[in-house]
């Protein structure tokens, strides 16, 4: 091995922005202990990948990248599967990649450098697994930060784990039951986080609103976007995601609407919109509830942007109930829609219905369902058209400007389009002139010209 690749690491992160979190942090750590990441693997000492083990193609990724630097690793690197995966699957990860020297979880990341001291203190090289099944986070951490910056942008982990009963869902098997941070550990990283100048905070965890019940708290989101907003008042942008639907209360609604820095922004994960369906799946079957509640929303909040995610050719999946689903998407007119085929994943409560439906018929379902959420997607932006909103701008090139508004979370949203070079960074006035399927087309405003509001 090179002597200047000694104590440099190469950290590879998979999944999402939940583990990119989880990476940063192990990242942090490994800095503070004089570590230093690079972006080339042949010149790094310790080689780390972070694995997402969600779903099988998520799966096979991630074995793929280990596979990958496990054929080409040299003499005195060492090679550590993190994550997901790793929690889940571990022998099995092992045993696929035999380079392998180290195994850590997803319940103590934080230890990631005292796995590493260890294996290079090794004078005979022997794997090192460290897989135990408990959960400390919030209480040993180490100090680093919970959260993974992009730009201006800044995703804040509030919590981990997840102890809702979802038959196709494997988190809880790899992460555990929920256990929610203090109130005062994710104020510090957002008063921190303030004064590095991040304009966007992205509070995530398996299932926000769930935040604080393991702490005793009632509405614990609420009170916890509260002491955010009032401690870190000058984050002009706070995102709530991953919420679980019959947990949206009339107190986070009225939060939401009282603090200007919380978006007028949901992500509501509902799965299906028929009810036998939810009741197979495990999840809250009252569809009224949905219907009632979004109306309330949006009624407390006028701009309201609701995006959703759906699962079809779930077991037992009919006709009839993909198209209670179809019509369920056309009443609600979501802003923004993901959708996914079924994965078959052994081990959750969902094994014993197996995987019955064929691909071609999930594939169909899934274009179908996504036909509908594009004419609504094109309607709900062309009402924009006219008006002006204000943007985060996240790069620049070709004479435009590429950038977010309130309505568009990172990575899975959509974009607002504008002409000429803006500050990156910044959050500008743009008025809106052209919608497309997914994104807006705009024009710059001079600050002087209008005032800055939403509509």
């Amino acid at each position: 091995m090179n002597p200047k690749s000694r104590k440099n690491f190469y950290l590879l992160s998979l999944g999402c922005s939940k583990n990119t979190v989880d990476s940063e942090s192990m990242a942090e750590l490994l800095g503070e202990s004089g570590y230093r990441g690079v972006a080339d693997p042949s010149q790094a000492e310790v080689l780390i990948v972070n694995t997402c083990g969600f779903i099988g193609p998520a799966k096979e990724e991630s074995l793929n990248a280990l596979k990958e630097l496990g054929r080409k690793k040299r003499r005195g690197q060492y090679l550590i599967a993190a994550g997901c995966l790793t929690q889940r699957y571990g022998a099995e990860v092992a045993k696929q990649v035999p380079q392998i020297d180290g195994l850590i979880g997803t319940r103590r990341w934080m230890d990631i450098v005292s796995l590493v001291t260890r294996l290079r203190a090794q004078r005979h090289p022997q794997p090192i697994y460290h897989l135990p099944s408990d959960a400390t986070v919030g209480s040993d951490e180490h100090g680093a930060m919970r959260t993974a910056i992009h730009g201006a942008s800044a995703y804040l982990k509030i919590a981990d784990g997840c102890r809702r009963p979802c038959a196709f869902c494997a988190i809880p098997l790899i992460k555990g039951t929920a256990v929610s941070r203090p109130i005062a550990s994710i104020v510090s990283e957002a008063q921190r986080l303030q004064s590095m100048g991040v304009k966007e905070l992205l509070l995530i965890a398996q299932d926000t609103t769930d935040y604080g019940y393991d702490l005793g708290l009632k509405n614990g989101l609420a009170k916890l976007l509260q002491e955010i907003a009032t401690g870190a008042p000058e984050i002009p942008w706070l995102r709530i995601l991953y919420a679980y639907p019959g947990y949206v209360t009339d107190e986070l609604i009225e939060t939401m609407a009282r603090y200007p820095q919380v978006l007028p922004y949901l992500d509501m994960p509902l799965q299906h919109g028929h009810r036998d369906t939810l009741l197979r799946m495990k999840r809250p079957a009252n569809v009224d509830w949905v219907y009632k509640t979004v109306e309330k929303m949006r009624s407390t909040l006028p701009n309201l942007a609701i995006r959703s995610t759906f699962i079809v050719g779930y077991p037992g999946e009919s006709e009839q109930e993909f198209e209670t689903l179809l019509q369920f998407v056309r009443d609600l007119r979501f802003d923004r829609v993901g959708a996914f085929t079924f994965s078959f994943e052994p081990g959750t409560a969902s094994e014993p219905l197996g995987d019955p439906i064929p691909q071609e018929v999930k594939d169909e379902r899934r274009e179908r369902l996504m036909e509908v959420q594009q004419q609504i997607s094109l309607e709900k932006n062309q009402a924009w058209v006219g008006k002006q909103l204000p943007v985060l701008v996240e790069g620049v090139g070709d004479g435009l400007s590429v950038c977010r508004s309130f309505r568009d979370a990172p990575e899975i949203d959509g974009y607002v389009l504008v002409e000429g070079q803006l500050p990156v960074g910044e959050i500008v006035p743009v008025y809106i002139n052209g919608a497309l399927n997914y994104d807006l087309t705009a024009q710059p405003i001079q600050p002087s010209t209008l005032p800055l509001q939403l509509a």
